[in-house]
């Protein structure tokens, strides 16, 4: 570095320095300008739903023919994590999800194979399966909803009008998916009675393929002449609900028509898959996404304009309500955390000006902007927006990087003290610190290389922590050595006032204390060793978390029944429960979902598998207060009903987990399985801490197995198809054809009068036609048995698998009560038979999948930190000094957190980590301040006691500009904990390098006092 002078050559150029600079800020505020806006960092979820149909199976025949053969097939793929499945009778749901190892872009490539490996084993499976289901969209997000009420009009006429809202939003340059959800399904429903049918010696099959003859479209040729070619066609396709009544039958001679055996009329699909209602209203949603790099505030704006020119084009009666916004949430969550930059910013100012005085402390004032629009340049040019992360990370990053640009004019001060002109004081710069700067900026930043190396969900998620950080530290280094020495040469004058040697009162007591932990070496490392000793201890105390709950006002409450029961019970459940929170205070509105979960208009938003037994509500509330006294109220609501379970959470910062507290139990029988679970459930209900303890497996429920005489069947002529046929359309309704009007398909569905479909006595007095047309009545051919079957099946891996789960009633963290109960689990698990296993689920099962990453990026992060440093220093002793001081700040850490009441989460773990950087780079500048002076001819004692002396100053200032600035993110919900840790650590750092490193140093290096110390 000595053959080329950046900052001489800046001096030289001053100029195009200048010129350079004006531009940085210029660029930067452009970038600034043109960064994309998010609430949260997005990640990937890594996750693929594969669904198939076999109607007709039960849930253990959909296990054994179909779910097991899709998950054994599913091993085959590349950077396969586990495999989760659920099934129902005649259904199936597996969810694929990937390991860490598979790389973003990677991602689309193993969902095509996952395709392809299915294609492979299509011809394995039964006749009756009916084919496969893909999404690989499970991740998608919607970030504005919207819900349609209407009074006065149908459901399809407002659908209509959803429709024409949602093709003129879908034009919109920056609009990504957009979709209506709660839309019902116009259906012709041909209501019969069987009893009637039989009356007249017909059957429901025969009635169904006259129909559906009537109706199909066939090509009726052409005619060829010698001029031109005339189509033929042929009428009698049924062109509304009135052509289809008249539909003509036959019976022998007899003729009459399908209105004379049947009910047949217009209406809706019943009971619906799904269902939204909008402050108990009935509701069509609109959901709507936006491209991959688009601004979203931009895109709000224009959606809002959209939407209210829309609204004023819609009739009187039908009206839109916003029922998310995340636009308004990104804008409101950026100006919070750029009002807590601002603040630190001023912080870090003010601890320029107090500690190096106004012209020093204005010219590191320069260097913030400086540093800050070229960190902007940078970022926008790799596609990072502005979001939580991001921009708590230029926070944290306030403190160290005006670190490099304080020593540059420190040492210019302390040349032009000597008489240096301002040119060769400023040149000096480079000469002299341009190096150990750099090796300290590259190991400050390398403290973050875990997070740059994880690759899990919530490596994803905090991984603009690593960049930001790691460019903004570069990017100080480069403008303490070639923009500092510029504004330095500028701005200070050309003779400064030699100040006063003599220390002042704190600087005296400084000395003492010194002094007296390099004489007393020994008694100083064991003190430091004994009071680390019992921070680990203490670490034990600290409540261990996974990533905080969000602050956002909005309440998410899963609803679960029964897993037998029907689309209305659950329909009527949450309509009384819309009543009750109709009358409760604090809540803005509230959105219902039936029979499926809400849209993802957060990433972190979880929702449940669509089933008729679950719902999900999400409410709005007036604030926090609000949100945590209603969120109790739900939980009193939901022990007063019985059968159903109403789970009020909050919208979570980090991957999703559902219930904090979860624990799984694997083994082949499920009988067994759900015993074990209801044992281990009344494990977790005897602790007072948790509540809402629940099974996802419910217990069996009632089949009626009707038992064919197969010989008195083949008697009559009739098969097991036949009678099963008849049997789906009397309850549940066959389609029969299509009605075709404009681009809408309306099925027609044959089923029995509602009297004979909704009771078990339909079941028994059954009577259908035999292929003569005489009456058959059921009991003469089968007998009717009541049997118990498994109403739903979870596997994980291939393995049966029952979960329990429980809410936390207290302020307690999910790890602090697995930790309680490892005792009673450790016990369960001994009663368990062999083959049977219990682990650990939730979120202490994600935290700990989360850090192994960190965990085993951390050898890198050593080594290239060792690398560093000894380039550094070149020894090993003076390594070994450096490095030792690396994990006591861990001494500040635990009392800052325990104090606070701060849980050590996720975030606060890799503030932990990164405090090794921050420590041995103040450790590596007082390591060269002594080689320096040993260079000068002091002797080694006098060496380390001058450096500690001469850096004392620079690394308090850093240390208290580093944790002054975490002031403003340590009142956050999310920062705060990391804050805390690392305003702890820096302290006790600064104190540990200012006092063991000196000690441990004349330690390892056996220095003995000179004669007017020792005296």
């Amino acid at each position: 570095m000595k053959s080329f002078n950046l900052s001489d050559w800046a001096l030289k150029h001053r100029s195009f320095t200048w010129f350079l600079m004006i531009v940085s800020m210029i660029a930067g505020a452009f970038s600034y300008a043109s960064m994309g806006r998010e609430e949260d960092p997005s990640f990937t979820i890594p996750t693929m739903v594969v669904a198939a149909s076999m109607p007709g199976a039960t849930a253990e025949e959909m296990l054994t023919q179909v779910t097991d053969r899709i998950e054994q097939k599913l091993q085959e793929l590349d950077g396969l994590d586990i495999t989760r499945s659920v099934t129902y009778p005649g259904q199936t749901v597996v969810y694929v999800d990937l390991g860490d190892s598979v790389a973003g872009e990677e991602i689309d490539a193993r969902w095509l194979r996952v395709r392809n490996l299915m294609s492979d084993i299509r011809g394995d499976f039964p006749q009756e399966f009916q084919g496969f289901a893909f999404n690989d969209d499970f991740g998608d997000v919607y970030g504005n909803v919207y819900a349609f009420t209407a009074d006065g009009f149908s459901p399809d006429e407002v659908k209509t009008y959803a429709e024409h809202v949602r093709d003129q939003v879908q034009a919109l340059d920056a609009a990504g998916k957009v979709d209506l959800i709660g839309t019902r399904d116009r259906v012709v429903h041909i209501e019969f009675s069987t009893t009637r049918l039989a009356a007249f010696g017909l059957d429901g099959q025969s009635v169904l393929q006259a129909i559906a003859a009537q109706n199909q479209i066939v090509p009726s040729g052409s005619i060829q002449t010698e001029r031109e070619r005339i189509l033929i066609r042929v009428s009698g396709q049924f062109d509304d609900v009135d052509a289809l009544a008249n539909a003509p039958l036959r019976i022998g001679s007899v003729f009459f028509t399908l209105a004379d055996v049947a009910n047949v009329t217009a209406g809706y699909a019943d009971p619906p898959s799904s269902l939204v209602r909008y402050n108990g209203e009935e509701a069509i949603g609109l959901i709507v996404g936006m491209r991959e790099g688009e601004n979203i505030l931009t895109f709000g704006e224009d959606l809002d304009r959209l939407m209210e020119r829309l609204e004023t084009e819609l009739p009187i009666g039908i009206e839109i309500h916003k029922i998310a916004d995340q636009p308004h949430v990104v804008e409101e969550s950026v100006s919070h955390f750029l009002k807590a930059l601002a603040e630190a910013v001023v912080i870090v100012l003010a601890v320029s000006f107090v500690s190096l005085g106004v012209r020093a402390g204005f010219i590191v004032s320069l260097t913030i902007p400086l540093v800050l629009a070229l960190t902007f340049v940078v970022l926008d040019a790799m596609g990072i927006t502005l979001q939580r992360i991001s921009l708590g990370a230029l926070i944290i990053a306030l403190g160290l990087l005006v670190d490099d640009a304080m020593i540059t004019i420190e040492t210019m001060i302390s040349r032009l003290e000597l008489g240096d002109t301002r040119r060769k004081a400023a040149s000096h710069a480079w000469t002299s610190i341009a190096w150990p700067m750099l090796s300290g900026t590259l190991i400050t930043a390398a403290g973050f290389i875990p997070i740059g190396l994880n690759g899990s969900a919530a490596g994803e998620y905090t991984i603009s922590l690593f960049y930001v950080i790691g460019i903004s530290l570069l990017i100080s280094w480069f403008v303490a050595v070639m923009f500092a020495p510029v504004l330095g040469a500028t701005f200070l004058p050309k003779d400064w006032k030699h100040h006063d040697p003599s220390p002042g009162p704190l600087r005296r007591v400084y000395h003492r204390i010194l002094r007296f932990a390099m004489r007393l070496r020994y008694l100083t490392i064991m003190l430091t060793i004994g009071v680390f000793a019992v921070s680990v201890v203490g670490l034990g105390k600290v409540e261990q978390q996974f990533f905080p709950i969000s602050d956002r006002p909005e309440i998410v409450v899963d609803v679960s029944l029964r897993q037998n029961v029907s689309f209305f019970a659950t329909d009527a459940e949450m309509a009384k429960f819309d009543n009750w929170l109709g009358e409760q205070e604090g809540v803005e509105f509230w959105t219902t979902y039936i029979g499926d979960g809400a849209p993802r208009f957060v990433l972190t938003l979880q929702g449940p598998t669509a089933g008729p037994h679950v719902g999900q509500v999400v409410i709005m509330t007036t604030g926090s207060e609000a949100r945590d006294r209603l969120a109790k109220a739900i939980a009193d609501y939901s022990d007063q009903r019985i059968g159903v379970e109403f789970f009020a959470k909050f919208i979570e910062l980090g991957p999703p987990v559902g219930k904090p507290v979860q624990y799984r139990i694997t083994g082949p029988d499920t009988d067994i399985l759900r015993d074990s679970g209801r044992d281990l459930a009344a494990v977790l209900a005897g602790d007072a801490r948790l509540h809402a303890v629940s099974l996802d497996w419910n217990e069996p429920v009632r089949v009626v197995r009707v038992n064919l005489d197969q010989a008195r069947l083949r008697q009559l002529g009739l098969t097991q198809s036949d009678v099963a046929g008849v049997l789906a359309s009397l309850f549940e309704g066959s389609q029969v054809t299509q009605l075709r009007k404009d681009r809408d398909l309306i099925d027609v569905l044959m089923r029995g009068e509602a009297k004979d479909r909704t009771s078990l006595a339909a079941l028994q007095n059954l009577q259908f036609a035999s292929a003569q047309g005489v009456p058959i009545p059921l009991s003469s051919i089968a007998t009717l048995e009541w049997v118990t079957e498994q109403p739903i099946l979870y596997q994980r891996n291939r393995e049966p698998v029952i979960t329990v789960s429980a809410a936390i009633l207290t302020k307690d963290q999910p790890a602090t009560i697995v930790t309680a109960l490892e005792d009673d689990i450790a016990a369960f698990q001994a009663s368990l038979p062999r083959g049977y296993n219990v682990a650990v689920g939730g979120t202490v099962a994600e935290s700990a999948d989360s850090q192994a990453p960190i965990l085993a990026a951390v050898p890198i992060m050593v080594f290239i930190i060792l690398l560093l440093t000894m380039m550094q220093v070149q020894s090993f002793r003076t390594m070994f000094v450096v490095m030792a001081v690396a994990p006591l700040g861990l001494i500040g850490v635990v009392p800052s957190l325990l104090i606070s009441g701060a849980p050590l989460g996720f975030v606060a773990f890799l503030g932990v980590l990164a405090l090794i950087g921050i420590l041995i780079r103040n450790s590596i500048i007082l390591a060269q301040a002594i080689d320096d002076l040993i260079a000068e001819g002091k002797s080694r004692w006098d060496a380390v006691f001058l450096a500690s002396d001469q850096r004392a100053r620079p690394i308090l200032l850093t240390a208290a500009a580093a944790s002054l600035a975490l002031i403003p993110i340590s009142r956050q919900v999310f920062w705060g904990p990391m804050a805390y840790a690392m305003m702890g650590g820096i302290i006790a750092g600064t104190l540990i390098t200012l006092i063991f490193a000196p000690a441990l140093y004349v330690a390892v290096y056996r220095v003995r006092p000179t004669d007017k110390d020792a005296s």
